[in-house]
Order: structure tokens, then C-alpha cells, then sequence
């Protein structure tokens, strides 16, 4: 059987790592191409040649890309990851399907967001930095209790139910709003279903756990930002566009909430995953952020986890497996 090509964007020395074990699984002549350049209309030229291309979460699909691929020959687009917002679907209708990783490891990110809450609050960030100064002052330190606090979880899928159940752990009170509400789950944990009015009023804890869909884009906005808990953290671990940056900036600014950890941002595809260290932020909108002494910022790694980059992996082949093999997609995009 001719060899199966794949031409993989956007790609790191792990993506390598965790990929190459599984080609032996699949048992495909799979042949993959690490590419470090990211998907776009100027560098769709580089799938020339190839049966299929993979691409991650900055990669960018829009309707001239897709029309490169289609013309290029390329058979399937896969993408390692759950998310696919960067993907214009309409675009590829009809011509090339899209397949994605439904799940991977939903413990990886919930954990991390827990984490980035736990690190916010309790400012271990701050206080490692001090130690290493020799400076042990406690001052400007302190926290809250998480305990009889209530966290509100936007997105009650997988990853927002683990979150949901961790912040119950703590003795949280959880409110959680979804359209699509698994009311027996909510009982035996405890845990209630509202509306976002009633959950950003209440919450001393948001965290966003929804994907982004024109529905979702900027579900914190200037007007929900007014009317949360002054002193409550919000916590990002979903889609950057969930948040509207410069409302955002502005209640910050005004002390209308105490806080935000981020590992996902608006613009993140300029910066995130790759190191600038040795220049200046040209996005002044991120640089500003990081001049918060209350503002935590990741380079979206919550999935970074030895499990779900070899689930990522696993799936991801199985898919081209399936679909080159037998002209199966279980785990096709669907158009909306």
C-alpha cells in the first residue's frame, strides 16, 4: 500500500515525541512531516504533495486556506485538539472533512485550573519569587478561604463537572450554568444549575470551561464585569475570545474584581507558545496585563500533561487511521 502523507503545522519537539510511538499501533504505512511553520493562507503551499494535514489551535483555516488545501488535494484535516473555532467550517463544507480530539484528558486542564485559582489567591507565585531574593516578608501575602466561598463553573462538559467536583472538594458551594444540564450529576454532587446573571452575582470563583462559539464570545464583557462580586477571581483556562480583554483591563483598573488567571488570550496566536523573551510585547493589550500584580498569565498549557499529549496522540492517529482505511469519521466536525 502507497504510503499515507501527513503534513503536520505548527509543531513543537514533543508533538514528535508523542506521536512517532503510535504509528506502529495503526498499522498504516503513515509517513508525518513536522512542520514548525503554522497554517495560514501564505504557508498552506507547504501541504502540497501530502494526503492530509494535522494543525493545532493557532493554526488559521479560513475560507482562502481551505480553498488551497481543496485545490492542493488534501483528503482530511485533522486537528489535535477538542476546540476548532480557528476552523472556517462553512469554508470546507462538502469538500474536506475535519476530524478533532473530542477528549484527551479533561483532569489535565480542570487541575490546572484549580491551579492557576490556588496560585492566584494564595500568591505562591509571589512568594517563591520573594524567597529566592531572601526577602520571607509575608506582607501582601494573604488570601481567602476557599472553604463556604461559591464558585460558579461557565461550561458544565467534562472538564467543567471535574472542576465543579474539585471546588466541592474545597467545601465550595458550586453554581454551574450549561445549556444542556445533567440535573442527577448536580444532585448527588450538590451542586445547582442557574443562569450566568445569577451566577456571576454570586460567585466569588468564575471559572470558564465553555467552548467558543459565537453564543459564548465575550461572555465576560463590560456589562457582566459590572455586576460580579468585587472581590472575586476569574479564572480562564477555555478560549482566550471568552473574555473581552479591554473590559477586562478596565475592571482591573477600577478594582471591580480582585483577579484573573489566564492561560488562554484574545490575540494569543502572536505570542503564546514560542519564547519572545529577548524582545519587547508589540501587543500592548497583553503587555498591559502583564503589569498587574493580580493578573496570572499562562502560555495555554493546561492540557500539557504526559496523558493527554499521548491521548492527543492516539486519537489524532486513529483518526487518519479510520478514515484512510475504511472512510470512517467518528469523530468528524459537524457543520453547523
Amino acid at each position: 500500500m502507497k504510503a499515507i502523507t501527513i503534513a503536520f503545522f505548527d509543531t513543537k519537539p514533543y508533538d514528535k515525541d508523542y506521536f512517532e510511538p503510535f504509528l506502529k499501533e495503526a498499522g498504516l504505512p503513515l509517513e508525518l512531516k513536522f512542520l514548525q511553520a503554522r497554517l495560514g493562507a501564505d504557508t498552506a503551499a507547504l501541504a502540497k504533495g501530502y494526503d492530509g494535514i494535522c494543525i493545532f489551535v493557532n493554526d488559521r483555516l479560513d475560507a482562502e486556506t481551505a480553498d488551497i488545501l481543496y485545490r492542493q488535494g488534501i483528503k482530511l484535516i485533522a486537528l489535535r485538539s477538542a476546540g476548532y473555532n480557528n476552523v472556517d467550517l462553512a469554508a470546507i463544507r462538502g469538500k474536506i472533512p475535519a476530524v478533532h480530539v473530542p477528549a484527551y484528558s479533561p483532569h489535565a486542564v480542570a487541575e490546572y485550573a484549580i491551579s492557576l485559582l490556588l496560585t492566584l489567591n494564595r500568591k505562591t507565585h509571589k512568594a517563591y519569587s520573594r524567597v529566592r531574593d531572601g526577602n520571607f516578608s509575608l506582607v501582601g501575602l494573604d488570601g481567602f478561604d476557599l472553604y463556604d466561598k461559591t464558585a460558579g463553573i461557565i461550561g458544565a462538559g467534562q472538564i467543567g463537572r471535574i472542576v465543579a467536583e474539585i471546588c466541592r472538594g474545597f467545601g465550595m458551594h458550586v453554581l454551574v450554568s450549561d445549556p444542556y444540564p445533567r440535573q442527577e450529576w448536580a444532585a448527588a454532587q450538590g451542586i445547582r444549575y442557574t443562569d450566568n446573571r445569577e451566577l456571576l452575582t454570586q460567585a466569588d470563583v468564575v471559572s470558564l470551561h465553555c467552548p467558543l462559539t459565537p453564543e459564548n464570545k465575550h461572555v465576560i464583557n463590560r456589562e457582566t464585569l459590572r455586576y460580579m462580586k468585587p472581590g472575586a477571581i476569574i479564572i480562564n483556562t477555555g478560549r482566550g475570545g471568552l473574555i473581552d480583554t479591554k473590559a477586562l483591563i478596565e475592571a482591573l483598573k477600577h478594582n471591580r474584581i480582585a483577579g484573573a488567571g489566564l492561560d488562554v488570550y484574545e490575540e494569543e496566536e502572536g505570542y503564546f507558545f514560542e519564547d519572545h523573551s529577548g524582545e519587547v510585547i508589540q501587543d500592548d493589550m497583553l503587555a498591559r496585563l502583564m503589569t498587574f500584580p493580580n493578573v496570572l498569565i499562562t502560555s495555554h498549557q493546561a492540557f500539557f500533561t504526559r496523558e493527554a499529549l499521548s491521548a492527543i496522540a492516539r486519537t489524532t492517529v486513529e483518526n487518519f487511521r479510520l478514515f484512510f482505511e475504511k472512510q470512517e469519521l467518528p469523530n468528524e466536525i459537524k457543520n453547523r
